[in-house]
């Protein structure tokens, strides 16, 4: 099964945070490594000789990770709660998880949520991440500096105010620099990821909760999933992403899978 809760470990880290438990397993911190490998030797290569040893790039990249990621994953257990279902958080190597764990009163539980209320459970976690991107880059901007990242993420991305005029943050503060930089690009990129429609994402989790919402059934969502992870792929795999181009191929296959443990024939 994808995206399921990683096995405990003494390596993990855990902790609370505004009443919910946190885990983060040791694979999360060997995965934003991997992950981020290019993304630090890129800003070290805009940082030339005055930037900042690549250990420090390094930790700077990782610290960012984890709070994006938490930050998107407290977002689902805030909503959780609101709908009276308690929840843990987990982050691991493929991002993150809120987890139910139990309800406040006995006739509330994440079973019992209406598609509506999964849905909202659903869109909190990216509208989270994207919030908090949005005001370290407001600030940035106010402050009167370039928000050199957004040209770095490219079009359309680079047509938000902000991406040319104002002082160079590269030049003034290498450190603060690759600190918004590397907050803003995962936290923009993660949670736009996170909205395509395929299951288990979070974009699957909201097609699925409004196809159920007006009458519809989950192997009309399974199809959406399948259709939307055979684009992704066939674009991972025309520009060179590879890592992009397997992952949601894998994604549309277990939805295709699903499709054929739900449609096939039944017995008894």
């Amino acid at each position: 099964m994808l995206l399921q809760e990683p096995g405990h470990s003494p390596y993990d880290l855990r902790f609370e945070l505004l009443g919910f438990p946190v885990r983060v397993a040791w694979s999360f911190w060997l995965a934003a490594l991997l992950i981020g490998w290019q993304i630090v030797l890129g800003v070290e290569g805009i940082l030339g000789d005055d930037g900042l040893p690549m250990p420090a790039l390094f930790a700077i990249w990782s610290g960012c990770v984890f709070l994006s990621i938490l930050i998107h994953e407290l977002g689902h257990a805030l909503a959780f709660r609101q709908f009276g279902v308690q929840s843990s958080v987990v982050l691991y190597y493929l991002g993150g998880l809120a987890i139910p764990t139990s309800s406040y009163s006995p006739d509330r539980g994440f079973g019992n949520l209406s598609p509506k209320q999964d849905m909202w459970v659903s869109f909190a976690g990216p509208l989270a991440q994207l919030l908090s991107a949005a005001v370290v880059g407001l600030i940035v901007v106010l402050l009167g500096y370039e928000l050199t990242v957004l040209r770095m993420m490219g079009a359309p991305f680079d047509m938000i105010p902000g991406a040319e005029g104002g002082e160079r943050l590269d030049v003034v503060s290498p450190g603060l620099f690759a600190l918004v930089t590397f907050y803003i690009f995962p936290s923009v990129l993660w949670a736009i990821l996170n909205l395509i429609p395929v299951w288990p994402l979070d974009g699957g989790h909201i097609v699925r909760s409004a196809i159920l919402s007006r009458g519809g059934n989950v192997v009309q969502a399974l199809w959406v999933s399948v259709i939307a992870a055979a684009l992704v792929c066939v674009y991972g795999f025309s520009v060179g992403d590879r890592f992009l181009g397997v992952m949601f191929l894998v994604l549309g296959v277990s939805s295709f899978q699903a499709i054929q443990q739900l449609s096939g024939p039944r017995f008894g």
